[in-house]
């Protein structure tokens, strides 16, 4: 007779042993980083050796050519950022054409008007040449995808903005805005669409996101009491300003004056 109890004894450890081979096979494994390689693989291809990528984009690049160089407008001089104390033409037609484009949107959406604008001198990123302008000098002067906010902002908070622009001693772009810088370096004389300033009121203050949000040391605009993003690239506003226009104005009047 077939002893049992001696094949019962080894079904028991191979199953013991199948038990433990699939416990430790289906457990977390560790893994160390021990070492990282890498090596440079220069680009050493001509466009001469690679016509097929050059005939495939080249439409797409003559299109996009074309609509960059079309001329929508005609600018009498250059306008440039480097050419006034207090303030510039170039900047002083940026803050005039947001109040005037920001408008079309802002009045027609809160049926309120903008009192002024700020902007900063640093956002300008090129001159404005004299000759022909085309959509690609919109994206010359600003390259960025900044849109235009609009904050509402106390009184107070309209002191802060002159004290701010005394300070730092650059042309920001203004407009809607007038003052006098009086010999012991405070403001005076504010006003406001050509009527002096109101401590108690709220003004509509248009400027770009990125100041909007403290931008360049400007923390005056997270004391606004309501703050509208209009959706509005500032370069869209340029280049349906200038499709809108024939010849460009240059703002020579004075906004910022000195006793």
């Amino acid at each position: 007779m077939v002893n049992l109890k001696k094949y019962n004894g080894v079904l028991k450890l191979f199953v013991i042993f199948l038990t433990l081979f699939f416990i430790v096979s289906c457990s977390n494994k560790n893994y160390n980083l021990t070492k990282i390689e890498g090596k440079q693989l220069p680009v050493t291809e001509k466009q001469a050796e690679t016509p097929e990528i050059e005939n495939f984009i080249k439409p797409y690049r003559d299109h996009i050519n074309k609509d960059l160089d079309s001329v929508l407008a005609y600018c009498p001089e250059t306008l440039d950022k480097s050419t006034g104390k207090w303030q510039t033409t170039i900047g002083n037609l940026m803050a005039d054409v947001c109040i005037e484009r920001g408008n079309l949107v802002f009045t027609a959406r809160e049926k309120k008007s903008i009192d002024l604008c700020l902007l900063n001198h640093g956002g300008i990123r090129a001159v404005l040449p004299k000759g022909n302008v085309t959509s690609r000098t919109a994206f010359e002067i600003m390259p960025f995808e900044n849109s235009l906010v609009v904050m509402a902002l106390k009184g107070e908070q309209i002191l802060e903005i002159t004290s701010y622009i005394i300070k730092v001693q650059k042309a920001q772009p203004l407009s809607g805005m007038t003052f006098t810088i009086a010999k012991d370096k405070t403001a005076k004389n504010i006003l406001i669409q050509g009527k002096p300033l109101d401590l108690n009121k709220i003004y509509y203050v248009v400027t770009n996101d990125y100041l909007a949000n403290g931008g360049d040391s400007m923390v005056f605009f997270a004391k606004s009491v309501q703050k509208f993003d209009l959706n509005y690239k500032i370069r869209n506003v340029f280049i349906d300003y200038f499709k809108e226009i024939d010849t460009i104005p240059v703002p020579r009047d004075i906004r910022i004056t000195e006793e």
